[in-house]
């Protein structure tokens, strides 16, 4: 394990001003979001949208590092480049998705354990030999009806730690995604209480496979009220009490915080973020965003599946990824907005 080399990526991909561009979706999600718009779901048109969003010009201004699929990462662009070497020209730090789903938790109805593990050493040496500086690993809690159960916590902080520690073992940087669900009628403080346990026994798990936490990057949920909720707490609250779960569980050397959007609006997940770094100046560890639907979803919409839109929907990538890399500094502003 080359530390310092860890160390130096982690950073690159939460370096000021940046967060990462979660654009990893499997050829059946991608399949859905193109279907509600009407696109074809062919690897061509995957390869056509995922090129306009790597070309955008400037992204590298607010974006540190881009997690792709499988495919992608073998992938070449439409002008015949890999996806990996525009990545690189821009100064984004490729990564890979390589866990493979959460499926049914053995005698635990509704509930997920992410698998992926077998064979994943040779899988992690064959990505970082095509470019894959970092990877992802994503696992899912849910709440409600006696859930998430000790049994959920534990398996998903054990994979999470086996994952991560495979990754360094091969000079990647692990993202460490923890996720607790939107779904539900929770309320905040349910939220915080799961989040809280979870991401306390991914550190406890993360030690005990002796994972060092300077090469990591940390993906978790916002502390945020369950979707369907009837009272669901405000942008002030969300900040408030995800703030407080971080301190209580995530160690300083932890170079990075990048949170997903789990299911928020786009606006939303960046008024969030902003607020969150609003809270305090001096926090141990970088505070942005991994985002994939809440960067991509406008972006999508807008190039519809018509290469002859290509120039609208790189602006609206830009625009996401700037107001996204201001609310990571704390400097969003709802009237930034208009462009």
């Amino acid at each position: 394990m080359d530390l310092e080399r860890l160390k130096d990526t982690a950073q690159a991909m939460v370096s000021p001003g940046k967060g990462i561009l979660a654009m990893d979706e499997s050829a059946p999600t991608c399949q859905k979001r193109f279907d509600a718009l009407g696109i074809p779901s062919t690897q061509e048109m995957r390869r056509e949208y995922r090129t306009m969003l790597v070309t955008t010009a400037g992204l590298g201004e607010h974006i540190g590092g881009a997690i792709l699929f499988d495919e992608t990462l073998r992938d070449e662009t439409l002008d015949g480049r890999s996806f990996v070497e525009i990545l690189n020209e821009q100064g984004i730090v490729p990564g890979i998705k390589v866990d493979t789903g959460a499926k049914d938790l053995a005698l635990r109805p509704g509930e997920k354990v992410t698998e992926g593990l077998d064979g994943l050493d040779r899988r992690l040496a064959e990505y970082r030999e095509i470019g894959a500086l970092f990877a992802k690993w994503r696992a899912v809690y849910v709440i409600g009806g006696n859930c998430p159960s000790s049994a959920c916590y534990v398996a998903n902080a054990h994979g999470l730690a086996r994952y991560a520690a495979l990754c360094q073992a091969n000079d990647i940087v692990p993202i460490v995604e923890p996720e607790v669900l939107m779904d539900g009628s929770h309320s905040i403080d349910e939220s915080f209480i799961v989040t809280q346990q979870a991401q306390q026994l991914v550190f406890e798990a993360l030690a005990s496979q002796g994972v060092n936490l300077e090469g990591i990057v940390l993906k978790p949920s916002m502390v945020i009220s369950g979707s369907g909720g009837s009272d669901r707490a405000g942008i002030d609250e969300v900040a408030i009490q995800t703030l407080r779960c971080l301190r209580s569980t995530v160690p300083p050397a932890v170079p990075g915080i990048a949170f997903l959007s789990g299911g928020q609006s786009d606006e939303e997940a960046t008024l969030h973020l902003n607020a969150i770094n609003n809270l305090e100046s001096n926090l141990p560890w970088a505070v942005t965003f991994s985002y994939g639907r809440a960067l991509q979803a406008a972006a999508m919409k807008k190039w519809g599946g018509d290469s002859r839109n290509f120039g609208e929907a790189q602006k609206v990538v830009y625009h996401r990824a700037r107001m996204n890399g201001l609310a990571s500094l704390g400097k969003y502003q709802p009237g930034l907005e208009a462009i």
